[in-house]
């Protein structure tokens, strides 16, 4: 009886403390997209994370069994696996796990491993020694082993996660193909896509009702949610932000909502890790421009270098806007800067004008209004009417928003989703201010064999621009670091910090006078050190 009881409380021990660890290890498929060959990196590159040392510590249950004690080997496993799941630290999450429909089918097939990895052991041990070795051994060996079986149940679940996406897919786009008298919208780009989709929803509502994909909501699945849950008959356009990680994303969506326009803001080196090169990129982008109708419209930034040296295929009218290239359809000019925003005038091919007022910093939010004010033109609302929405757009969340928290410090966050172009373009911006200039980094990641280079860049750029760096992350920075080393940046101008609350805490430290910081880019979970 005591037996029993003593396996029944080391199966609670164990299962409590392995719950743990299930959360953790299914929070990180998670975030690296349920895609089984992201995740194997994460694993591979964070080793200490999925091998914690309390989980070798439970080795020691082991201990008792060379004395053939299974009494005292329960013991040993209850205190372990009881003490660790007590004082296990919850860790400060940027972005939680999300228990989607997924996740759960993901939890209970994980689960089911479980339970029967300790069935199994049990099982052998129930023999003529009637030992409780392999059971002892097994549950161990899972919990040390706990990431590689969310693996293993991820890939158990993949073809009917598969069946269920095409499930919804296909739903969405039957409600796409009802709404005769829907157009849609679709905006991509290396860089400024969110941006461009929050000013053109504001822009267009003035006179139609618009619905736009939400956050970040830029996958297949995201646009196929927004579709499902929050698209209504009453809807004239639908606007859908586009991400891409490889090849044929854009395509994807694309197939799905049968886009009549497209945005193209521009093409830069991001995501190089999955798609290798910069021509792989241009080619991803502009499977937007591609599959438009012939009816359709592109609206293509001329300014990018990189949009412009990709030859398009598909012949349909194409609109360019920019502020420096030559026969351009709208035209940014006459540009200043001030402490409430921009101010700018649109000339239009036509021959009008308008001037534009913005509370938005940064040239690349100029390119950004372009964008909206073409699509609103061509769609017959007036000037003066989009001058005035453009007027009341306030800057997207973590894209160059200007923050005033409290004190001498005035924040420029542009934290999310950080890429060279952009990062260069939120320096510029800080260059701009008169205050005391501080930059927030812990650099830009998935840029594959660039990364280096192009961190290392960064830094040599901000070396000129900024009087005070933070950089979060002693490993993570180190591009950074020898891009300031490279440009004789005094090292008492510079700190490194083991995270993003000690890089805020030295922030304060440092800003003694009236003081603007950069915060540029905030790494996911998955990134941390």
């Amino acid at each position: 009886m005591i037996g029993i009881l003593l396996i029944v409380l080391y199966l609670a021990a164990w299962g409590f403390y392995t719950a743990r660890l299930i959360k953790k290890s299914t929070h990180m498929l998670q975030l690296n997209s349920y895609r089984t060959e992201r995740y194997w990196k994460w694993i591979a590159s964070h080793k200490d994370k999925v091998f914690p040392i309390q989980s070798v510590v439970s080795l020691l249950a082991l201990l008792p069994l060379l004395f053939n004690s299974d009494f005292f080997a329960l013991l040993f496993g209850i205190a372990i696996f009881g003490l660790s799941a007590y004082f296990m630290e919850e860790e400060q999450e940027k972005k939680k796990l999300v228990f989607t429909a997924r996740i759960k089918r993901l939890l209970v097939t994980t689960s089911v491993l479980f339970v029967l990895t300790a069935i199994i052991g049990l099982w052998i041990g129930v023999g003529e020694e009637r030992t409780l070795v392999w059971f002892f051994i097994l549950t161990i060996a899972s919990t040390i082993l706990v990431y590689f079986y969310t693996l293993a149940a991820n890939v158990i679940n993949w073809p009917i996660e598969m069946q269920i996406n095409q499930y919804y897919f296909h739903d969405a786009e039957k409600v796409i193909k009802q709404m005769s008298n829907l157009e849609v919208i679709g905006v991509t780009g290396s860089y400024g896509k969110t941006s461009t989709k929050h000013i053109l929803e504001t822009v267009l509502s003035s006179q139609f009702n618009v619905l736009m994909t939400p956050e970040s909501y830029n996958t297949k699945m995201g646009v196929t949610k927004t579709i499902r849950t929050m698209l209504k008959p009453y809807h004239d356009i639908f606007i859908a932000e586009m991400g891409a990680k490889q090849e044929n994303d854009i395509q994807d969506i694309c197939e799905l909502v049968h886009q009549k326009y497209g945005i193209l803001t521009a093409i830069g080196e991001q995501h190089l890790e999955t798609f290798k090169t910069l021509d792989n990129i241009k080619k991803t982008k502009f499977e937007l421009i591609e599959t438009l109708p012939h009816e359709g419209t592109a609206f293509l930034n001329k300014d990018d270098q990189n949009i412009m040296s990709y030859q398009q295929r598909n012949q349909c009218r194409t609109m360019y806007y920019g502020i420096d290239a030559v026969d351009l359809h709208y035209r940014a000019a006459d540009i200043s800067y001030s402490s409430k925003g921009s101010q700018f005038t649109v000339y239009k091919y036509d021959g009008t004008s308008v001037q534009i007022q913005t509370k938005l910093l940064g040239r690349h939010n100029i390119y950004n209004i372009l964008a909206a004010v073409a699509i609103a033109s061509e769609k017959g609302i007036p000037f003066e009417k989009t001058a005035r929405a453009v007027k009341q757009v306030a800057p997207v969340e973590h894209r160059l928003e200007l923050k005033k928290p409290s004190g001498n410090i005035t924040i420029v966050d542009d934290s999310f989703n950080s890429n060279p172009v952009g990062a260069n373009m939120a320096l510029e911006v800080l260059n701009e201010m008169p205050e005391y200039k501080i930059l927030v980094t812990p650099g830009m990641i998935e840029l594959g064999e660039k990364e280096h280079e192009l961190n290392k860049a960064f830094a040599q750029h901000a070396a000129q621009v900024c009087d005070f760096v933070i950089l979060v992350g002693k490993k993570q920075t180190a591009p950074l670091q020898e891009g300031l080393a490279s440009e004789n940046y005094e090292q008492d101008r510079y700190y490194v910090a083991e995270d993003l609350q000690d890089a805020l805490d030295k922030m304060n430290q440092v800003a003694t006078q009236k003081s603007v910081v950069l915060l540029e880019n905030d790494l996911p979970d998955t990134f941390n050190e």
